[in-house]
C-alpha cells in the first residue's frame, strides 16, 4: 500500500494500491476497524472510474470525494483483515 499524500489535508483515505484492473483504497475515518480496504475493478465500477480513481489517488487530492460522488459501495470486495489478496499480490492495511 501506497500512503496517501492528501495533499487537501483532510482527506478520508489513508493509502491505496494500483493493479492494472483495480485499486484498493484504505480510508482514515472507518472507526470500527483501520485495516478495512476495499477493492474496486474495472468490472465492479467501470473502467473510466478505476483510471480516474488512479489518477487521483496518485495526484494525492480528490481521491475520497470522487468515491463518494461517482462510485460509492461499487466495490469489488472488502476486507477487515489487514491483508487483501489480489491476483497473487498482497496488500497490507497500514
Amino acid at each position: 500500500m501506497i500512503v496517501y499524500k492528501n495533499i487537501s489535508g483532510d482527506s478520508g483515505v489513508r493509502a491505496y494500491g494500483l493493479g492494472p484492473d483495480y485499486i484498493v483504497v484504505q480510508f482514515t475515518r472507518d472507526k470500527f476497524s483501520r485495516d478495512k480496504m476495499y477493492l474496486y475493478t474495472y468490472e465492479s465500477a467501470g473502467s473510466s472510474s478505476i483510471d480516474e480513481m488512479k489518477k487521483l489517488a496518485e495526484g494525492g487530492k480528490g481521491l475520497c470525494t470522487y468515491i463518494a460522488k461517482n462510485v460509492k459501495k461499487k466495490f469489488a470486495k472488502m476486507v477487515d483483515t489487514g491483508c487483501l489478496i489480489v491476483n497473487g499480490e498482497y496488500f497490507y492495511a497500514i
